[in-house]
């Protein structure tokens, strides 16, 4: 009965939310730019027609709704699994096949993730044809969902390698296994940023060196002049998935890559281009990937704390009704799950806050590196055409969801920056 009453509460809930969220980004939710701002380079009607205009807002407002939608699954996929008794058969099932550990785990493991995979799977089709319906996308579905396949096999195996070490070290310190489990995390994590580049990238995009050798040459020499000991500069086929727009740094030590995606050195100008480049570099400049990690880090052992504080706890007083016999049980792996998920996503905020001044701060070092102000308000205005961005989004996604700076603040920006000559 009182499984029944914990799904009938989790529904009601639900419904009650997505109605909520339906009537916050459909019909309250205004995503308007401010009357002083009319005619600036950041009113959208300048730089878009009217069918962009209107697509922009219908697209958005549902990107936002199915995006919102999804983060109370997780949730949910966690909850039913360990109320509904379903963790306990998966942890059965498991020992009847083996009696070590490790394989009792990868098997309860990939049984939750199929699980989730199943639930999600709808919604993330449901963005993929909005993408594709609104001309975002021009990826087939066959190689749609074989990158949902990759993604979900990558992330499974990470999460799988995490979550073991993780369960282990419950099961011997159950008070106490938030610090070794921290510990091993900055290796592992900073060994996942030294490979991605090389090893999980690939997997989705070929990348090659930049074909267009002029281009290649401008950015080159601005990284000389910023002090940046790049010899290459990387482009990736996104051509054949997207019509969007991108650039970014990842990776670290000798594995650390700028990368352009093929649609953006296709469709701006060399001095675009440059902005865009620069501002990459001042990330690279800024040690942003480097002091990025090192809040990351401060965070998870935060959320670690305060996991093991809430599980030790939530095991005690309800395990025997879930039939957890100790923090450490497999069993107890969805409740652990459930708990982390609802941390991290109550850091967002502030992990969006920081990353929106690094992005800050490498606007403020390309414009000034390139002082080429037409050229960088020109980037970002194509950048939200290709997209079919908002130029100003809901407060609740800013405040959510955002890890950049708005495009009507970036612009605005840009529009009345000093430059020094």
């Amino acid at each position: 009965m009182r499984r029944k009453k914990v799904f009938g509460w989790f529904i009601i809930l639900y419904g009650i939310y997505l109605l909520t969220m339906a009537a916050y980004f459909f019909v309250w939710a205004k995503s308007s730019i401010p009357l002083t701002m009319k005619g600036t380079a950041a009113d959208p009607s300048l730089f878009m027609n009217k069918q962009q205009l209107a697509e922009s807002s219908t697209l958005n407002a549902w990107r936002h709704f199915l995006s919102f939608a999804t983060i109370p699954l997780d949730w949910g996929v966690y909850l039913f699994v360990l109320v509904g008794g379903f963790s306990l058969w998966i942890k059965k099932c498991s020992e009847r096949l083996s009696r070590s550990f490790i394989v009792q785990m990868v098997l309860c493991y990939v049984c939750l993730s199929l699980i989730t995979l199943i639930v999600f799977l709808p919604v993330s089709f449901a963005s993929y044809q909005l993408s594709v319906h609104f001309g975002i996308s021009v990826q087939p579905l066959a190689d749609w969902l074989k990158d949902q396949a990759i993604s979900t096999a990558v992330s499974t195996l990470i999460g799988l390698i995490a979550m073991t070490a993780v369960m282990a070290l419950v099961r011997r310190y159950p008070k106490n296994w938030w610090l070794p489990a921290w510990l091993l995390s900055i290796p592992f994590i900073l060994f996942m940023m030294y490979v991605q580049p090389v090893v999980i990238d690939p997997l989705y995009n070929h990348f090659q060196p930049l074909t267009d050798g002029e281009l290649k040459t401008e950015i080159l020499n601005m990284a000389s002049r910023a002090g940046i000991p790049a010899n290459n500069v990387y482009e990736a086929d996104m051509s054949r998935e997207t019509n969007a727009m991108n650039a970014y740094v990842n990776g670290i030590g000798t594995h650390l890559r700028i990368v352009l995606w093929d649609t953006t050195v296709n469709r701006l100008s060399h001095s675009e281009v440059l902005f865009i480049m620069a501002h990459e570099m001042g990330h690279y400049v800024m040690h942003h990937i480097i002091w990025g990690t090192v809040s990351a880090l401060i965070g998870l052992l935060l959320t670690l704390w305060i996991a093991a504080k809430i599980h030790l706890w939530a095991s005690i007083r309800w395990g025997g009704r879930m039939n957890i016999s100790h923090p450490g049980d497999l069993t107890a792996l969805p409740m652990l799950l459930l708990i982390l998920s609802l941390l991290s996503f109550a850091a967002e905020p502030v992990q969006n806050m920081i990353s929106r001044d690094f992005e800050w701060q490498a606007d403020q070092y390309a414009i000034e590196m390139t002082q080429d102000r037409q050229a960088a308000i020109r980037s970002f205005q194509k950048l939200s055409v290709s997209s079919l961005s908002e130029m100003n989004p809901p407060a609740l996604v800013k405040w959510i969801q955002y890890d950049h700076p708005t495009m009507l603040e970036r612009i605005d920006y840009l529009e009345h920056v000093k430059l020094n000559r």
